[in-house]
């Protein structure tokens, strides 16, 4: 999949370690501007991608180990839906931990297109300080200025850069792709023909962070500085 969304993710990394500006330094041209159609007809007959399956129910659990501790996440793709402009978006759940207890909860609203193009319609997201909900900052929704951003594209492309969350001052995060015929081992075993991604947003400095993709799975594993969240069993 998967979802790991972005503006929250950054922030939930920043705590436990983690557009319209873009230096030179981030890989790919940025759009010049960003205004997708959100024609419903254009998600009639979706198509599912590979790198970010939502065509079943399904479970993910990710580990790391950082300086503040022992860094969990867990993705929920349920079997829920939220209609988004006129669009029914797939909601999926991530669930982070920090030593156990939870940091930070997140409702997200994805739906692929007749392309195959995983568009990314917005999220909630409830923070949690010693169990207590502390805030919902980066939380958004598309309509108005608020547009949706792609979260994996039908047929990446290594120097492809575009906006996965497009909510000004609250949610700008960007994706360029590095490679598409990466190696990477998680669990134990050695996945190829993986996708390669930098992910950034220019709301949070130092944020960031490399993001790798398996056909078929979805997300395997983030990186971030020296710290690994990878998918465990």
């Amino acid at each position: 999949m998967l979802p790991t969304k972005a503006a929250s993710r950054a922030g939930t990394w920043m705590v436990v370690t983690s557009l319209l500006m873009l230096t030179p330094a981030f890989a790919g041209q940025k759009p010049k501007n960003w205004n997708p159609g959100t024609d419903p007809a254009n998600f009639a007959r979706p198509m599912d991608n590979p790198y970010f399956p939502l065509n079943s129910t399904r479970s993910l659990f990710y580990r790391a180990s950082t300086k503040s501790g022992i860094e969990t996440l867990l993705i929920e793709v349920t079997g829920g839906t939220k209609v988004i402009l006129g669009i029914t978006t797939r909601v999926v759940i991530e669930t982070a931990k920090l030593n156990g207890e939870t940091i930070e909860i997140a409702e997200n609203w994805f739906a692929p297109d007749n392309e195959g193009n995983v568009w990314y319609f917005g999220e909630f997201t409830q923070d949690y300080v010693n169990g207590v909900p502390s805030g919902t900052e980066g939380s958004w929704v598309a309509g108005g200025t608020a547009r949706p951003g792609i979260i994996m594209k039908a047929h990446p492309r290594p120097g492809d850069t575009y906006f996965q969350e497009f909510a000004p001052g609250i949610a700008q995060d960007m994706a360029s792709v590095i490679s598409i015929t990466k190696t990477a081992t998680v669990m134990g075993h050695t996945l190829r023909d993986v996708l390669l991604t930098k992910e950034w947003t220019a709301l949070e400095p130092n944020s960031v962070e490399h993001k790798s993709y398996a056909p078929g799975i979805g997300l395997i594993l983030e990186q971030k500085g020296g710290v690994r969240l990878e998918l465990v069993p």
